[in-house]
């Protein structure tokens, strides 16, 4: 009987960045559709893709700097006509190390995009 291949380890990043999410206020993570995503107010701000991919992915709302993040060869707009909404996908291998300030910026300027104004007044 063959050896059933094991998935890859989750991306070395991917659990930094979730936990800042979902350390924003009134934040919590949330599986939809068999991925993480972090979720203010039932509505979803960023989400991470599936664990075992072996990548760290991150798609965010980027009202503000959504056209400067596509020029980034790790961007490309989100599907499902997300990226009409100013929805930005990136995706870094297991063996890349993004930078994680960038990615918190990212992750706050979604979350700021999602939540109720009283909420994202606490953290602009």
């Amino acid at each position: 009987m063959p050896e059933k291949k094991s998935d890859p380890p989750a991306h070395p990043m991917r659990r930094e960045i979730i936990d800042f999410a979902v350390s924003l206020p009134e934040a919590w993570e949330d599986f939809p559709w068999g991925e993480s995503a972090a979720k203010v107010k039932k509505k979803v701000f960023a989400f991470f893709g599936v664990e075992s991919s072996g990548t760290l992915k991150l798609c965010v709302k980027l009202p503000h700097s959504a056209k400067a993040a596509l020029e980034l060869d790790e961007a490309e707009v989100a599907g499902y006509g997300l990226g009409k909404s100013g929805w930005v996908v990136f995706e870094y291998g297991p063996k890349e190390s993004p930078d994680m300030d960038q990615l918190r910026d990212w992750v706050m300027e979604s979350f700021c995009a999602v939540a109720p104004k009283k909420l994202a007044a606490l953290v602009e």
